[in-house]
């Protein structure tokens, strides 16, 4: 297996809520009630940080296999921090998204720190969400004009 195609179809509810179909599953997305939802779901952020928590436990226990570590327990804790103020318009001045994201993984292991660290940095270099925050990955927005609304 070489290359993979992800996709995802979402649909607005109202100016926070989307519901979207990611493969078998329905998901949905809101914001915060201090940005106008009324926290139903998780907002955007917290998926892009379940997202890569999801991705470093995969990869995590794939090369932990590799390596021969036997993790009896991996737990993550993750989290990043934002300024609003160019989402919301206020200010151009800072950038849009994450201003740094921070990862605790806590590893029960029989191995040593020595071991745990070369784990670790492999497992950096092979988890796809983490090359995708930490690289420019090019993404093409497209938008479509609908002549007719039906609800």
């Amino acid at each position: 297996m070489t290359e993979m195609k992800f996709a995802i179809a979402g649909e607005s509810r109202n100016a926070t809520h989307l519901d979207v179909d990611a493969g078998r599953h329905r998901v949905v997305v809101d914001e915060p009630i201090e940005l106008g939802g009324n926290k139903s779901a998780p907002n955007p952020f917290e998926y892009i940080l379940a997202g890569y928590a999801g991705c470093l436990n995969a990869v995590g226990h794939i090369v932990a296999r590799e390596m021969g570590i036997t993790l009896h327990k991996l737990s993550i804790e993750m989290s990043g921090t934002l300024n609003s103020n160019r989402f919301l318009g206020r200010s151009f001045e800072e950038r849009a998204g994450f201003q740094g994201i921070e990862v605790d993984l806590q590893v029960y292991s029989d191995s040593d720190s020595e071991v745990l660290a070369r784990w670790l940095e492999v497992v950096e270099t092979r988890c796809p969400i983490y090359d995708n925050l930490v690289n420019p990955t090019p993404v093409k927005l497209n938008v479509y004009k609908l002549e007719s609304v039906y609800y």
